[in-house]
């Protein structure tokens, strides 16, 4: 096991140095010019010679390959470079940012697990019934919802007609964090039930179920203890790319509740051309993605030893 970790390890290494290459490289194809763009938000009016000055302070006016590199090197000694517009410090201002995320995603990813889990196994036993028909309806209509129009649907009914929750996420509490951790739950929610459907369906389908009834064992036994273990892989694979796509991925929930966390500071980071911040988030996003990848993959072969025994004897 533990040469297998380590393999997988190194095998992160390039995947991540490829995509530092590659989101550097996309962000001054852009064409956009950080420095430009800063001038105008002020409303200054400035000569050439000013704004040649301002790109060689920021290093913007030395070659592409060099740019990287020197980014590169400071970020392996720990430096994320500074903000163009605040003039703060990257990795600071992103840790401030990164508390709010998490707990949107901790939240979201509990509400999706007391949705999704219970109504896809309750679908799957009551499998071409009524309640079965019901519940992938409502599967049907959350996935077809944007974020977005699941978010002002919410935010109308629960914000402005019946006053309950807070329009705008004013600071960590669970009244702000119920909308926008609801909005992401309905959607994820609606995918998964259906898939823990089929997971539990295939699983009651083999002849495992059928010897355990026929031996007089509860069926709720059966469930519980075997069932639901064995579709315990699909699950989890499930919720882990979850956490990593909330992680990543909740710039457009956040913006719309003023939440401030990473994803809002991202949103800000691109309409400022913030290229520091920018490059903050998509290493942010690689990592999440790349250590859940690992992380999933160490889960299969704990909880399923047919994949354990299938691997490598490390």
């Amino acid at each position: 096991m533990k040469k297998y970790i380590l393999r997988r390890l190194l095998q992160l290494i390039p995947i991540l140095l490829v995509i530092t290459f590659l989101s550097f490289g996309m962000m001054r194809l852009a064409g956009s010019d950080a420095v430009l763009q800063k001038m105008e938000n002020t409303g200054m009016v400035v000569s050439q010679e000013v704004l040649d000055s301002a790109r060689a302070e920021l290093g913007l006016d030395k070659p592409f390959l060099t740019q990287y590199f020197v980014w590169l090197g400071n970020l392996l000694r720990g430096d994320m470079g500074t903000s163009y517009i605040s003039g703060q410090e990257v990795f600071g201002t992103f840790l401030s940012k990164l508390p709010a995320t998490l707990l949107l995603t901790a939240v979201s990813i509990l509400l999706t697990i007391v949705i999704s889990i219970p109504l896809g196994v309750l679908a799957a036993v009551k499998q071409n019934r009524f309640t079965d028909y019901l519940i992938r309806t409502a599967s049907f209509l959350g996935n077809s919802m944007p974020n977005f129009f699941v978010a002002l649907l919410l935010m109308y009914f629960f914000s402005i007609r019946l006053k309950v929750f807070p329009v705008i996420a004013s600071d960590m509490s669970l009244s702000s964090v119920a909308l926008p951790s609801f909005t992401l739950a309905v959607a994820m929610s609606a995918k998964y039930l259906r898939q823990v459907r089929a997971t539990v369906l295939d699983e009651l389908s083999k002849e495992y179920v059928t010897g355990a009834r026929s031996r007089g064992i509860k069926f709720s036994v059966t469930m519980t203890k075997s069932v639901l273990r064995a579709s315990l892989v699909t699950i989890l694979t499930l919720l882990t790319l979850s956490i990593g796509n909330l992680l990543g991925g909740t710039a457009i929930v956040e913006s719309i509740f003023l939440w401030d966390g990473v994803g809002k500071l991202a949103v800000d980071a691109i309409n400022m051309r913030d290229y520091p911040m920018i490059q903050a988030y998509v290493m942010w996003m690689a990592i999440i993605y790349v250590c859940v990848n690992l992380i999933t993959d160490l889960s299969y072969r704990v909880l399923d030893p047919r994949i354990r025994l299938g691997g490598d004897k490390a």
